[in-house]
């Protein structure tokens, strides 16, 4: 486990196999289903593998992934960081939260956090960011986050629409 970087309130650190039970409860809550789709991983095993296949992996082969967003008294509360999709043409900003920790800052106090990251560490010059056309929280967070649409598009053939933004860095 490594911090990646810490701000007034939380902590951004790698994410770990024995992050599995938080990592479950959030791919399964209602609203990461709604607005992110649902994974359909219902046990410890299912979502160990998936981290393995995703986040590790990425973190392996790109040296970025997803983190595991805590406050500093170690609850965590979310997921931001980097991903690397093959539908898309760069690096885009990715986070979802439990909707307890929504309406209070975190989002954009995590995401600038990645976004300083993104640049000064790993020296991404340009990030983009996705989000479902209904998701009015996402997309208020990105343009707070300084990302402008960019364009409306389908990631595969099972993606109803999405709307893709972009950022250039810093």
């Amino acid at each position: 486990m490594k911090t990646i970087r810490a701000t007034e309130r939380l902590t951004l650190r790698t994410i770990t196999l024995d992050d599995a039970p938080f990592y479950l409860t959030l791919i399964n809550d209602p609203s990461f289903i709604q607005n992110i789709g649902d994974r359909g991983e219902r046990t410890i095993e299912q979502a160990r593998d998936s981290m393995s296949r995703r986040m590790l992996a990425s973190m392996a082969e790109h040296g970025y992934a997803m983190y595991l967003v805590e406050l500093h008294d170690g609850t965590p509360i979310g997921m931001c960081g980097l991903v690397r999709r093959p539908t898309l043409d760069c690096t885009d900003l990715g986070y979802a939260y439990l909707p307890a920790y929504w309406g209070q800052g975190y989002a954009v106090e995590a995401a600038r956090a990645v976004l300083d990251h993104a640049h000064r560490d790993i020296g991404l010059t340009r990030l983009l960011a996705i989000a479902y056309p209904a998701n009015a929280g996402s997309i208020a967070v990105l343009n707070r986050l300084g990302f402008v649409f960019e364009r409306y598009t389908h990631l595969d053939e099972n993606d109803p629409g999405t709307n893709v933004y972009s950022r250039t860095l810093p």
